[in-house]
């Protein structure tokens, strides 16, 4: 095996451990608050399938199973019992298909409950505590999310554009020009910068008589600027003085929406000085913001990005970048990071960016009030605690717990449906995985 296929096995494990690690700190969100509102938990397990390792501690048996693709923790009592019936009544048990399933579920929770157990079942606790045991899950995702970005931008440091001038192109030349001849001809139109006199290591401090306080607020200016002349303020040796040049317009990818192409835009032909900047804990904050709203925006498109994974399982179509990909494809990734021609440190920035970028998406996805992710049992919990406080403004009775077991069939159906999109990822990331490198 080649020195690059052994560092393609190694990135692959080593992001794999990564994935594990995170899912089992994931669960520990959901046990250290179970254990401490006194929930008996039986299990923890980091894996599915057939067990690898396991200890028992107390009440609970910690271990790995074989198949890394999730874990879980088991609480006892996570299904009410049937309301029971008036005494001396006959129950009456609906022999449907879906009522039937209902209750064996049921019976299976209770079996799990032994005499002296009946104040440690989840069902039993306050609203307020089954929201904050299911959300532990999320909230430890987003905390390692944070966590991690801080260690990239803080520690590392990112690539930051600074308003500096590094170079100008001496000409224009359309595509098909450059893959002829990139070089310049006294036949090729200077670019815009370069007919005014503008110079490597010129800083922009204004662009249109308003100020540049980055490069890509001096870039927007530009480009919403069009064809024609402008002022661009600039800072050379230390002093100030401003550079009339004359905008060409062209079609160029949008700054906001990769891959749309925008008409007729304002160029001016400049490229920033670009240096490694550490940032400060508001850019870890902001930027954890804004993939989180970039994130939960891709989820609400997730079935339209199911398709496209289809089309790419089946039909051969190029897979999105940016669409869903599987612990395999995720795993594979980390396996050609490992083997790409860069520096170590740059394989490690991107190693952990791709693992915070994973724990983030872990948790928002969960946050879906939807059985049986975390977000369905947070969504019971809610409302149980929105009818007890009604109950309490009304003053009225308080309700029984919220049972959930009566939308088992739909989250039975949901299950099933995340199990064939997860097959369907497998087979996509084996098949026609995303690459990095195109």
């Amino acid at each position: 095996m080649n020195p690059v296929s052994w560092l393609s096995v190694v990135g692959v494990i080593v992001f794999l451990v990564g994935l594990m690690v995170s899912i089992g700190l994931h669960e520990i969100g959901h046990l250290v608050p179970a254990k401490l509102f006194g929930v008996k938990v039986t299990q923890y397990m980091v894996g599915f399938g057939p067990t690898m390792w396991s200890r028992r501690r107390g009440d609970t048996e910690y271990g790995i199973k074989w198949l890394p693709l999730g874990g879980y923790i088991r609480m006892i009592g996570m299904l009410p019992p049937r309301p029971t019936d008036a005494p001396g009544k006959v129950r009456s048990v609906s022999t449907g298909p879906w009522q039937g399933l209902i209750e064996n579920a049921r019976d299976v929770a209770l079996e799990e409950v032994r005499p002296g157990d009946e104040n440690r079942v989840f069902y039993r606790k306050p609203w307020w505590q089954k929201v904050i045991i299911m959300s532990g899950g999320p909230a430890m995702n987003f905390v390692l999310a944070f966590i991690l970005f801080g260690v990239v931008l803080m520690g590392f440091g990112i690539p930051t554009q600074k308003t500096e001038i590094a170079s100008i192109p001496q000409c224009v030349k359309t595509a098909a020009e450059y893959e002829k001849n990139p070089e310049c001809t006294a036949a090729d139109k200077p670019s815009p910068a370069s007919a005014a006199g503008l110079r490597p290591g010129d800083v922009i401090v204004s662009v249109a008589g308003r100020p540049a306080t980055s490069w890509d607020a001096a870039t927007r200016a530009i480009r919403d600027h069009g064809a024609g002349p402008i002022a661009i303020g600039v800072r050379r040796a230390g002093q100030d003085l401003t550079v009339n040049a004359s905008l060409i317009a062209q079609d160029r990818e949008s700054l906001d929406e990769p891959g749309k192409i925008e008409k007729g835009v304002g160029y001016l032909g400049v490229s920033p000085k670009i240096v490694i900047e550490q940032q400060s804990f508001g850019a870890v904050a902001a930027h954890m913001g804004d993939l989180t709203s970039a994130t939960a925006a891709s989820l609400l498109r997730f079935p339209e990005k199911m398709v496209g994974v289809w089309h790419a399982a089946f039909s051969g179509d190029e897979r999105d970048r940016n669409g869903p990909i599987g612990v395999i494809g995720v795993s594979r990734i980390g396996g050609e990071i490992a083997a790409a021609a860069i520096p170590l440190e740059n394989k490690i920035v991107v190693f952990i960016n791709l693992l915070a970028g994973f724990n983030l998406a872990i948790g928002l996805f969960n946050l879906i009030p939807l059985l049986p992710l975390d977000g369905g049992h947070i969504a019971g919990g809610l409302w149980e605690g929105l009818k007890r406080g009604f109950a309490r403004v009304a003053r009225r009775p308080a309700p029984g717990h919220v049972d959930i077991a009566k939308a088992l069939p739909l989250t039975y159906a949901i299950a099933f449906l995340m199990i064939i999109m997860a097959g369907l990822l497998m087979y996509a990331d084996l098949v026609n995985p995303v690459r990095l490198s195109g």
